[in-house]
């Protein structure tokens, strides 16, 4: 019983894994940062997209 408490006291000073949970964290909210700023750009580029396919088919139909 003695050795289940000295886990469990030593259970708080144990940071084996925070760097690796810390390393998921930062990954995500980069990936959560681009999926941001691509959905914005996306809406863009479709605009862009779509103008030079009137332009493509207005010359080519005169």
């Amino acid at each position: 019983m003695s050795a289940v408490r000295q886990k469990l006291r030593a259970l708080p000073a144990d940071e084996s894994g925070a760097t690796a949970i810390e390393y998921g964290l930062i990954a995500a909210l980069i990936v959560i940062a681009m999926i941001g700023a691509l959905s914005s750009l996306g809406g863009g580029t479709t605009g862009g997209w779509t103008k030079l396919s009137q332009t493509v088919t207005n010359a080519s139909s005169s």
